[in-house]
């Protein structure tokens, strides 16, 4: 795949949308010789996928440090060959950082038409890229606000240590889609999938007719995948379909045994256990009043929950698939109900996406459907972004929030951020949500800090890998939901929370009807 990144097919160019792009490259002396060349290749690989000409998209570059230096303008060169060999012979400055100059330069120089921007009435978007790895030795608010409100659309990438207040006040709005932060030069080349998304407004692989798909075909950010009609399941190969095998497929929902009848299937239960009334889950006979204490020991069973995950390319398709099945386990042990808990769900990358909000669905089991039908998104990592759409929306009114119910997040993620957490992770938690912060892998542990509640022993978990996900369900579950008392207590205690529910109940109903002015809580302790 990065390799059809870094030399697409002619069908993969952006083609029908001509631009005029200007890269901006820090070339200080803060930059070594090898972070460099890594510049070099991000750039060949962005012009891998424009479909460079006079015609179609011109590209211009030039690079600063105490001075700015022109390497070739928007008209010097005509074939992205060319354009691919002046970027290879470049030659470092290695001198200061003068971003603000470098920016003054590209407003009034080179989106200019003698140096071959074309006229403002031809409509042509005009793209300047900028690259840093520190902080500017001038002043850059006035002169890319200024560059901005000239027509100039501003991509600001910084790398390492950069201020983040400094990409923010240079780059276009929204931030979300013009300023990105990466940890080291090595990882500027997972924000090559998230350009040719933005610049080029994604690519439809299942039109190229060669997926080779039986069925249907579905195209994803960066590649495809193939899908079976109803009825059917898709073979190892991920090409063909075979007639459905309802207890192999894994998402028949029993809680013990599945067994395949002619026309679907059947769940059935352990010796001890009895089959509940939604024919899917088990209950020990001995043990029936479980479920009625489990919900009370978890605050009555009633929050706001809402899963925060991360969807980007670092995962990878198969670890989403775990951290799926993570989530459907966290849900499996939740009094989920249209009284009781609700739940919601963020899947993010270099975008937000809500896959289903609060009160969606009153199940777990409907839950655990919309949870495996969610498609991996799979490009950057925007964690930041990601929690201030949580504050902002998940837990509004419009989105099904309540009032007086526990708001509760659970955050995942898998390596550093993009862009910052702490403002965002800051509000939510100053508005009273609680956020659990778990973290995978290349995690950032002062990140997951920031994201955490406090205390941080009992709001922030990580595993070394997938594989150890498992450790932290159940660190999880055993902090939400804490220690269960003996099956004796639980039994002794089931009346009583039943007639406390009935009771509550009832008075909301009155209240509801104007009989009783605010709501009553009745505790029986």
């Amino acid at each position: 795949l990065r390799l059809s990144l870094c030399f697409p097919p002619e069908s993969l160019l952006c083609k029908g949308k001509p631009l005029d792009f200007v890269f901006i490259i820090d070339s200080s002396r803060s930059v070594r010789p090898s972070d460099y060349e890594k510049v070099k290749i991000f750039i060949t690989n962005i012009l891998a996928f424009l479909d460079v000409g006079p015609e179609a998209t011109r590209v211009g570059l030039l690079q600063y440090g105490s001075v700015v230096q022109n390497e070739f303008s928007l008209n010097t060169y005509s074939s992205k060959a060319d354009v691919e060999r002046a970027v290879k012979a470049m030659d470092h400055l290695a001198t200061g950082t003068m971003t603000g100059l470098a920016i003054q330069y590209t407003m009034e120089t080179a989106f200019t038409e003698p140096e071959g921007a074309r006229p403002a009435d031809m409509h042509i978007p005009r793209i300047a890229m900028i690259i840093t790895d520190g902080r500017p030795q001038d002043t850059v608010e006035e002169v890319a606000a200024k560059a901005r409100q000239a027509g100039i659309q501003i991509f600001a990438i910084g790398v390492g240590r950069v201020d983040m207040n400094t990409l923010r006040v240079i780059g276009s709005e929204p931030h979300s889609e013009h300023v990105y932060l990466v940890a080291n030069f090595s990882q500027i080349e997972t924000l090559t999938s998230v350009f040719q998304s933005n610049l080029c407004g994604g690519i439809d692989y299942c039109d190229l007719g060669n997926h080779g798909c039986q069925h249907d075909c579905v195209s994803s950010p960066e590649s495809y995948v193939c899908r079976c009609t109803r009825g059917y399941v898709l073979n190892r190969d991920g090409k063909t379909c075979s007639k459905l095998d309802p207890c192999s497929i894994g998402n028949h929902g029993c809680e013990h045994d599945c067994v395949n009848t002619e026309d679907s299937f059947v769940c059935r239960c352990r010796e001890g256990y009895k089959l509940r009334p939604d024919n899917r889950t088990c209950q020990s006979k001995s043990m029936a009043c479980f479920h009625v204490f489990l919900s009370a020991v978890c605050g009555d069973g009633v929050m706001d929950l809402v899963f925060v995950i991360d969807g980007s390319k670092s995962l990878g398709p198969a670890n989403f698939e775990l951290v799926k099945q993570f989530v459907n386990g966290i849900v499996d042990s939740l009094d989920v109900s249209g009284t009781g808990t609700h739940v919601g769900l963020l899947q993010y990358s270099s975008k937000v996406r809500t896959e289903f909000i609060l009160g969606q669905y009153t199940s777990g089991r409907d839950i655990n459907r919309a949870v495996l039908r969610m498609q991996y998104m799979g490009r950057g990592s925007m964690t930041g972004a990601a929690l201030r759409h949580m504050f902002e929306y998940s837990f509004s009114a419009k989105e099904g929030a309540r009032p007086d119910i526990p708001r509760v997040s659970i955050v995942f993620t898998d390596g550093r951020s993009q862009d910052d957490v702490s403002k965002w992770a800051t509000k939510a938690k100053d508005a009273g949500i609680m956020i659990y912060a778990l973290g995978v892998g290349k995690a950032i542990e002062e990140e997951l800090r920031e994201i955490a509640s406090e205390p941080d022993d009992k709001h922030l978990y990580y595993a070394e890998d997938f594989s150890n996900m498992g450790e932290i369900t159940d660190k999880l579950k055993s902090q939400i939901c804490k220690e269960k008392p003996s099956p004796q207590d639980m039994c002794k205690c089931e009346n009583v929370m039943l007639f406390q529910r009935q009771v509550n109940e009832q008075l909301r109903r009155l209240t509801q009807n104007n009989i009783l002015y605010s709501p009553v809580v009745v505790c029986i302790l």
